[in-house]
């Protein structure tokens, strides 16, 4: 299976407690499909890991892995992300995306120059957000709504976005005095 066949689900970032369950942040719409589509595997495809959801640890998942029993052995999956198969996933609506599929795409702005690449997507409770690498390699966040990202074309590979821009007085920066 290729990386491209494949989707993340979620990944794990730390570990909680002394009986191997580990802290698990989801890129699922609803975090509780992280085991929805039963066993999972890493990004190798080598390792499958049986999942079962014990608890919330502030915005994370407390996740029991079959077969990790403790603390030390729990660590070593810190990093470990949770794929499965692209066919395993349900079709999409028409304007849903899977965030897999729009990192690394081109970004162009309005006159069909590329100006960056789409490279994170997040969602902090706010809305979502799509994080650009520009060309000079600095990073820009945009929401990621119509208004700001009115065309995405996946088969093409970019995107086009509007990007803001603001004079400092207009920004509101905070003058100490």
């Amino acid at each position: 299976m290729t990386r491209e066949e494949k989707i993340c689900l979620g990944a794990v970032v730390g570990v909680h407690g002394i009986r191997g369950e580990v802290k698990v942040k989801t890129y699922t719409e609803d975090e509780h499909n992280l085991t929805r589509y039963g066993k999972v595997s890493n990004q190798t495809g080598d390792r499958e890991f049986e999942l079962k959801i014990v608890g919330h640890s502030k915005e994370l998942l407390r996740v029991k892995i079959k077969g990790i029993e403790d603390r030390t052995t729990a660590e070593t999956l810190i990093g470990t992300g949770f794929y499965i198969e692209r066919s395993r996933l349900p079709e999409l609506k028409e304007e849903e995306f899977y965030h897999a599929d729009l990192i690394g795409l081109d970004v162009q702005n309005i006159k069909g120059e590329r100006i960056a690449q789409v490279n994170a997507l997040y969602n902090f409770g706010a809305g979502d957000l799509i994080e650009l690498k520009m060309a000079d390699g600095t990073l820009e966040m945009l929401p990621f709504s119509k208004q700001y990202v009115p065309i995405i074309d996946i088969e093409k590979g970019f995107i086009i976005v509007e990007m803001m821009q603001f004079a400092p007085e207009e920004r509101g920066d905070l003058v100490e005095g």
